[in-house]
């Protein structure tokens, strides 16, 4: 089984957010969670792809998609953009959220890929959600997808990392959603 039939070529990634929510079968979702808490929801979930990150308090809704070759509505999408190299980008949400992330694309060694794949691996076992894709060939290295949240007063940590073994390359992305005090 070729590993590019369990995930895509990183040149084909593309970031997209939505001010709405997508529904989940647009998607081969992998894992799942879901944290309800008073002042907000959040849905994580990991995909063939990448992942899909959904969050919602009361009115104001935010979808943060990392898809190859999904042909997605532009229906309220807030931002789209290729996933090569690294990129910022900040968005204000409305009503005091203000929404912010920076991704980055590294195509390392194979030693240095192999360390930073088996931190992954450790720290998804402890924490967040974690997808091992375990490939047909038992001595493949294995993509990984691995998301974690952290909720601190006003404010929400997100980070993902997705690993690419046939291209050395992680793709890593960090959001936060964060409440201005006006």
């Amino acid at each position: 089984m070729n590993v590019f039939s369990l995930r895509p070529r990183v040149a084909e990634l593309v970031l997209q957010v939505y001010g709405r929510p997508l529904h989940p079968e647009l998607f081969d979702i992998l894992a799942s969670r879901h944290i309800q808490r008073e002042s907000y929801d959040l849905s994580v979930r990991i995909t063939r792809t990448g992942h899909v990150i959904s969050w919602r308090r009361g009115d104001l809704f935010l979808t943060e998609v990392t898809d190859a070759g999904l042909s997605l509505s532009q229906v309220r999408r807030l931002f789209s953009q290729p996933m090569r190299g690294e990129h910022s980008g900040r968005l204000n949400l409305g009503c005091g959220f203000i929404y912010q992330m920076n991704f980055q694309v590294e195509t390392l060694t194979p030693e240095i890929f192999l360390h930073v794949h088996d931190e992954i691996l450790a720290d998804g076992s402890k924490r967040g959600l974690l997808h091992n894709f375990r490939p047909n060939h038992r001595l493949a290295v294995s993509p990984l997808g691995h998301i974690s949240a952290e909720a601190r007063p006003g404010c929400l940590f997100l980070s993902t990392f997705h690993t690419f073994p046939e291209e050395n390359t992680v793709v890593k992305t960090q959001s936060m959603i964060e409440q201005k005090i006006v």
